[in-house]
Parts: C-alpha cells; structure tokens; sequence
C-alpha cells in the first residue's frame, strides 16, 4: 500500500499506451493514455479517530479468490475484492465510505502529477546508468567503459556512500511532474496527458493534482 501526503484530488490509473495529437498551430504533440476506472473510497480517516485526514481508494475490480485474506478483510463486500489500494492524505473531495470517484474530479484541472515504477533495465554500467563519457578507445588505453577508481589508497581507505557505480539500473519509484492535461474522456475513462509517464503499458499508476500548478 502506497501512502501520499498533501494531495488535494487524486485517482489510482492505468498506463495505456503512447500516441500522439495535433494543436491548433500544427505543432505534433506526444500524449498518454490514462485508463482510471472509477475508484471506491473504503475508509476516511479523520484527525480525531487516526490524527490525520486521509482516504483509503480502490480501484480496478479483481477477483477475491486471487486477493490474499489480510487484504480482503479491508474490503465491505468479500465476494468483490480490488487490485490495489491506496492511501491519499488531505484529500479534499467530499464523498462518503462506499461512493466512488471517476475522472469527473480532474475537470476543473489543467496539470497533474503521475506516480508510478519506472521500467526495469537490469544491470548496467556506469556509462548508461550515470552517463559516464568513458576513456580513449585508442589501442593499448586498456580504460573504454570502466568506472575508474573508486576508493581511497590512503585514509580513510574506503569506497564512500553513493559514489556512482554499476548497479541495478531502473524499477524505481518515479514522479513526473506537471503533466498538462490534454483530454479527458469520461464514456471511456481515460485521462490523456501531454509527455510520458513511468512504466510500461499496464502499470499502475497514481494521478495527483499537481503541486506546482495551480487550477486553472
């Protein structure tokens, strides 16, 4: 379960797909596809019963006999279970336990902020991971794509934390921030944003007013 603080209007989506769109100039536009299901509020906390105000929200329907117990004793129907849930703090949408939320929220919204787990790219070097330029490809530099030294020969004769290295490249909790909103369509519920967002297709994904925007 994910938990977000300071969040005024905000959904759990879907990652789509990419395409693209013109403006009224002509000029080509890159969007994003946002499939968001409308989401179920199945707690409201409050400051005086858990000292704060948040929302618990589920969204895309999934069948209780894939749900582990511990998870489906959170939902009122146990034949009706979600695939993910999520906690919004502040959350400013008046709605009762039960109700749900759909895309209708974001109308008055003209940029969002997009959460989600940036695509994997397994182990990789430190010229793609941290865009090293490398050594001399000439013959005999015996250095073309290796990091070089990391440590000291002498005090205090270590390898400091968060020197860049090869390592794990990707798979990471990622935000992409103010995201114009480009279209929403409610018949199908999608949100389509301008730019991309973490992940690859069928990720999910946690749309946000965005912090740095205002409503416009």
């Amino acid at each position: 379960m994910w938990r977000f603080s300071n969040n005024m209007r905000a959904l759990i989506g879907k990652k789509i797909g990419m395409s693209h769109t013109f403006s009224e100039s002509g000029q080509l536009i890159p969007i994003t596809a946002l499939k968001v299901l409308p989401n179920v509020i199945l707690v409201r906390k409050t400051k005086s019963n858990h000292g704060y105000d948040a929302v618990l929200l589920a969204a895309f329907p999934k069948s209780s006999k894939k749900i582990k117990k511990p998870i489906l004793g959170q939902f009122p129907n146990k034949e009706e279970g979600y695939s993910f849930l999520a906690e919004f703090r502040d959350f400013s949408v008046e709605k009762d336990v039960g109700e749900k939320l759909d895309l209708t929220i974001f109308q008055d919204i003209s940029f969002v902020d997009v959460k989600g787990i940036s695509k994997g790219k397994g182990f990789q070097g430190v010229m793609r991971r941290h865009g090293f330029h490398g050594g001399r490809k000439t013959h005999g530099s015996k250095f073309h794509r290796a990091a070089g030294s990391t440590g000291m020969a002498a005090t205090p004769s270590r390898v400091f934390k968060g020197t860049k290295m090869p390592g794990h490249m990707g798979n990471a909790e990622t935000t992409v921030q103010n995201l114009k909103v480009v279209k929403i369509d409610l018949d199908h519920h999608i949100l389509y944003v301008k730019g991309a967002v973490p992940g690859s297709n069928g990720t999910k994904l946690y749309i946000k007013q965005a912090r740095k925007k205002k409503i416009i």
